[in-house]
């Protein structure tokens, strides 16, 4: 009998994927991965390849930073686990044992995108779901494509990226200088 109740708890247990390129991962991407383990029992942070991004980082480098840096959230009791992936998300979320991809959203511009990736995602597998999470305030002008352009320039990034992050990213940028 505890067998089957095992067996059920895990049927019910909300598992989640957040998928990006996390190039680099920003204090924007860190805001959404805290609040979602609020609402879900397993986080899978999901480090996309996207080479048409042309990231700065590596596919390792940006699933490091990502495991580094939320190791040192407040879970509440729920699972993070970082993974890279470089096949069809709808793949990777039913390998995951998902039924849950979280999206954040800064600004109308992303609304159109995400709107059709839902759209399409949902076409692929209807048994998982999307959910938005609008960026907090503070943080809802922040892309890492801006964050890197502003630090190829020589700006300050630190507001915008956590510490050894932005330590992260000024060594790159200097080494290929």
């Amino acid at each position: 009998m505890k067998a089957k109740a095992k067996a059920a708890a895990k049927a019910r247990e909300r598992i989640a994927v957040y998928p990006g390129t996390f190039d680099p991962v920003t204090n924007g991407h860190m805001d959404i991965i805290a609040r979602s383990v609020k609402i879900v029992d397993k986080l899978v942070v999901a480090v996309a390849v996207n080479a048409g991004k042309g990231p700065l980082f590596s596919l390792k480098e940006r699933t490091e930073m990502c495991r580094s840096e939320v190791a040192a959230l407040d879970t509440g009791g729920a699972v993070i686990e970082v993974v890279p992936f470089d096949n069809l998300l709808m793949d990777f979320v039913v390998g995951q044992g998902a039924n849950l991809i979280i999206r954040g959203l800064r600004a109308v511009s992303d609304f159109e995108y995400e709107f059709q990736m839902a759209g399409m995602n949902t076409r692929l597998n209807p048994k998982v779901e999307t959910m938005f999470l609008m960026a907090s305030e503070k943080h809802q002008f922040i892309a890492s494509r801006l964050v890197k352009e502003v630090a190829r320039l020589g700006g300050d990034i630190s507001s915008f990226v956590p510490a050894a992050v932005n330590r992260r990213v000024i060594k790159k940028y200097r080494a290929a200088s």
